[in-house]
């Protein structure tokens, strides 16, 4: 009985560090293929394609839509206090060192790491990576590596496209609907965001599209089980990159802040 409770407490444990370790691993071998030749010019060009141009819309509009929401919310808390001219720098800040970056990276893991993860998966179960393996060519290379390259460069474009597409439905709520002064709207914004807030937004963006992609990348680079487990590795992959760009969020806010 005291063992069966042990492996219940442990065996969860031990699971997730092999999935970690498996990961770094994986995002080791695609930094060491990464400064290799031949270079997947076309793959990369591919890649950026699908999750640059391809997230970009509904990235603008979950953006458009997260800023009028969140102006709604604050100008109803600052009306207590007749703040409302405050609105625009809060917005501003909150979308360029939190909304942005994060909610980015979910628009872009739901639509593309998903399809990475099921692409990779497909590709494993039906045994093509095998065969790119027996043809002389790296599959971490010749797969991996461009998805990995591709979501960093992306990654900070989507959240600086995430950001502007806020700020206007900001703009939309406080100045056009609530008749704010657009002109106390736009300094307080001048006021509040610094140059770390804009760094602060890009390098989160960057550190999450490493993790997205790795980890989508991996879950279904070894996936197994025919259709079903690549649906199970599909649906593993959404799951833990969120919940890995939530906690390595909080990371990254703590030592920028400390800065």
């Amino acid at each position: 009985m005291f063992l069966r409770v042990v492996d219940f407490a442990v065996d969860p444990l031990v699971g997730l560090l092999d999935d970690l370790g498996a990961t770094v691993l994986l995002l080791s071998q695609a930094l060491t293929w990464l400064v290799r030749p031949p270079f997947r010019i076309a793959q990369l060009l591919n890649a950026i394609e699908f999750i640059g141009a391809g997230s970009l819309f509904i990235a603008g509009l979950v953006g458009m839509f997260t800023g009028m929401a969140f102006t709604v919310s604050t100008i109803v808390g600052f009306r207590q206090f007749s703040a409302e001219g405050m609105v625009g720098g809060v917005v501003a800040l909150a979308l360029a060192r939190e909304l942005a970056p994060v909610l980015a990276a979910v628009v872009v893991t739901a639509r593309a790491g998903s399809t990475m993860a099921s692409e990779l998966g497909n590709m494993r179960v039906t045994e093509q990576i095998d065969a790119i393996t027996t043809m002389g060519v790296s599959p971490v290379q010749y797969l991996v590596v461009p998805r990995v390259l591709a979501t960093t460069i992306v990654l900070p474009l989507l959240a600086v496209c995430f950001g502007i597409a806020g700020m206007f439905g900001a703009w939309v709520v406080a100045v056009v609907w609530q008749s704010i002064d657009p002109g106390v709207f736009f300094d307080r914004i001048q006021t509040f965001v610094k140059w770390g807030d804009i760094r602060m937004l890009l390098v989160k963006s960057a550190l999450f599209g490493v993790i997205v992609s790795t980890i989508c990348c991996k879950k279904g680079f070894f996936a197994s089980g025919g259709a079903r487990g690549v649906g199970e590795a599909t649906a593993r992959a959404v799951v833990s990159s969120i919940v890995a760009i939530f906690a390595s969020d909080y990371v990254v806010t703590t030592l920028l802040t400390d800065l």
